[in-house]
């Protein structure tokens, strides 16, 4: 995958990063290649959304790379707070698991979205072509994310669809109490604490239509 390079007095900028991803391999990974690109006034980092929010409001960083899924947390409604901390700062989601649509992603407020299958050097490029101004969603290779596993995208299809957990027991030939443990899952990957809640937002990250 190839991006283009920036050009010109934009080209020359100097640009404050945060990073806000719960992977130590990708923060390594981002923290190496940029903290040596000349563009790169400050490297910001963290984990912890509450601690994203202050930095965005203390540094101002002119990106930001969030990951759509924080552990129990979303990045997707991470990047609404981070806007009003620093209305400056641009998001520019990333995913190991899957991806969103760019119209998920642009309703959440982002400025792009890239998987992590790509290579640190393209994404440390697509931050840059965002903080100046411009925007990056990759391709979507898919018609589906591919975030949850099959079976759990069953389950999540037949809850939207208003299906009851005996219902989806009966109709995936599967036990109830399993059926509870896929809830479960897709409402800690989802971080949302009812079943309406983890529809509402697997709608708006681009999972159901």
């Amino acid at each position: 995958m190839g991006l283009p390079a920036t050009t010109g007095q934009t080209s020359q900028r100097q640009l404050r990063v945060l990073v806000v991803d719960d992977h130590e391999v990708v923060h390594w990974g981002l923290r190496v290649l940029l903290t040596h690109e000349p563009w790169v006034q400050r490297y910001l980092a963290t984990d912890e959304p509450e601690k994203a929010v202050e930095l965005a409001r203390r540094y101002e960083p002119h990106v930001a790379l969030v990951d759509v899924f924080l552990g129990e947390a979303s990045g997707t409604d991470l990047c609404t707070r981070l806007c009003d901390a620093s209305p400056i700062t641009r998001v520019l989601l990333m995913s190991g698991v899957g991806r969103i649509t760019s119209t998920a992603a642009r309703r959440a407020g982002a400025f792009g979205f890239v998987p992590k299958n790509w290579s640190i050097r393209d994404m440390a490029r697509a931050a840059r072509m965002v903080a100046l101004g411009m925007t990056v969603f990759a391709p979507t290779e898919h018609p589906r994310p591919n975030a949850l596993s099959d079976r759990e995208w069953e389950v999540l299809k037949l809850m939207a669809d208003g299906s009851t957990n005996k219902e989806i027991a009966d109709r995936l030939f599967i036990s109830h109490h399993t059926v509870k443990d896929h809830t479960r899952t897709l409402y800690r990957r989802l971080a949302a604490r009812n079943r309406a809640e983890a529809i509402q937002k697997a709608q708006r990250m681009g999972l159901l239509g």
